[in-house]
């Protein structure tokens, strides 16, 4: 009768399941600061990064646009930037699209 009692799972038996609940807590727990360091944390990083920069474009600066266009900067405004690309062309890009600054211009 002892074998079957065992097999049925019957209460007493060996159980564990208040430990259980614990130990998946504190996996949990451990899962997320894995994910908050390796995913979270430097995406946030990246784009306060990618912030500064757009904040600190200025006039002559050469940038390149996420679509991969070159260009001097040759206006700005709050939300667009005038981008010279060849001699007499000029075209405007929203700031979010700006992907790099490839050269600062030289400070005078």
């Amino acid at each position: 009768m002892t074998n079957l009692a065992y097999a049925m799972g019957v209460p007493g038996g060996g159980g564990g399941a208040a430990g259980g609940d614990f130990s998946f807590i504190i996996m949990m727990a451990v899962l997320f600061g894995i994910f908050y360091f390796l995913l979270i944390r430097p995406q946030q990083k990246k784009q306060k990064e990618m912030k500064n920069m757009i904040a600190t474009l200025g006039h002559g600066d050469t940038v390149m646009t996420s679509g991969g266009i070159q260009g001097k900067v040759v206006g700005l405004t709050d939300t667009v930037v005038t981008l010279e690309i060849a001699d007499k062309v000029r075209i405007k890009v929203a700031r979010n699209f700006i992907g790099a600054v490839v050269q600062k211009a030289p400070k005078e």
